[in-house]
């Protein structure tokens, strides 16, 4: 098993991240030009030749992109979503009919098994963020072997977490999760009020805090050794410092699992990419430890249908607030 996943962008400014397995690529979200999105591959040493599915997961605008869709369709590749996800881009794009109409646009529902590929599966895990429904994802390889080969945690967006998202993400080898802003930082910003209410409640953006709680809750929920790399998603340019969200992440694990490696995703070029491989206790990943989510862990609000919101604001030099994806 050949296997690695590349963060080619994370932040308000456009997300995409890339699994590859076997040969296969899936792209997790595709919020950047195509032109921007055939440089971060060539990047990494690939072409959309190795892309061979789109997984999205919200609407959100820096997740999606007119051009990137509309290369989806030239380059036959199909793109996997909920179904509020399509009718919503139906209204916003004509890049979608193309899709639809060439039968390249497939459906998940919440917590059904999406088959991907020969042996990758993925789960859609809900998560409360103000553009309903959006999705985390737990990805799994599964070979010959006892258990899962790999499995990746993937939570981009998220104003809180829930038991249920701890508990599909025991186990994984890479548990990627939003670390998005220091809440000092955003309650200190000059950002208008209502922005930061939005970024700080619990429909907003995961801070540095309550992410690393939640990687303590994975990690105790986790068998020996898991997660074995952390990966800080959507870090504020505004309100966060990146050695700051790498330094709360390393503490994060420092009594469950030191050794972890820990990748903070950049906006503007690829991060580091991540080579996986069957771990040797692979086969007893999914056996979670009986610990509590601990006290601190803020459970996600009760749900409520509702269409995507403006992403966010952010403020020039000038004080003139400016449309932007968050």
């Amino acid at each position: 098993m050949t296997a690695r996943f590349t963060v080619l962008a994370s932040g308000s400014g456009g997300n995409a991240s890339l699994l590859e397995v076997n040969g296969f690529g899936l792209l997790i979200d595709c919020g950047l030009h195509a032109k921007d999105l055939t440089a971060r591959l060539a990047t990494i040493g690939v072409s959309w030749d190795r892309v061979h599915a789109v997984v999205l997961t919200h609407t959100h605008s820096d997740h999606w992109n007119a051009r990137a869709l509309s290369t989806l369709r030239t380059r036959r590749i199909p793109i996997y979503a909920h179904q509020a996800h399509l009718d919503h881009l139906n209204t916003a794009t004509s890049a979608l009919a193309p899709l639809h109409r060439a039968n390249l646009t497939r459906l998940y529902n919440e917590s059904s098994e999406i088959d991907f590929a020969p042996g990758l599966t993925g789960r859609a895990v809900w998560v409360s963020h103000d553009a309903e429904p959006t999705f985390g994802f737990r990805i799994d390889y599964r070979d010959e072997g006892e258990g899962p080969a790999l499995s990746l945690g993937y939570a981009a967006d998220l104003g809180c977490a829930s038991e249920e998202l701890v508990e599909a993400f025991a186990g994984v080898d890479v548990l990627a999760i939003e670390y998005n802003h220091d809440e000092k930082m955003e309650r200190a910003s000059k950002r208008p009020g209502f922005l930061i209410q939005r970024v700080l409640g619990d429909k907003g953006h995961l801070s540095n805090r309550q992410a690393a709680d939640v990687t303590r809750a994975v990690a105790a929920r986790s068998g020996p050794l898991f997660p074995a790399h952390l990966v800080q998603l959507h870090l504020s340019d505004e309100c966060n410092d990146p050695m700051l969200a790498e330094t709360v992440g390393r503490n994060a694990l420092a009594d469950l699992n030191p050794a972890a490696t820990v990748t903070t995703a950049k906006q503007d070029r690829p991060s580091r990419s991540i080579s996986l491989a069957r771990h040797d206790h692979s086969g007893r990943r999914c056996e979670a430890r009986t610990h509590a989510v601990s006290s601190r862990l803020t459970v996600a609000a009760p749900r409520s249908l509702q269409k995507p919101t403006l992403p966010g604001f952010e403020f020039k030099s000038s004080g003139i607030p400016a449309l932007a994806a968050s």
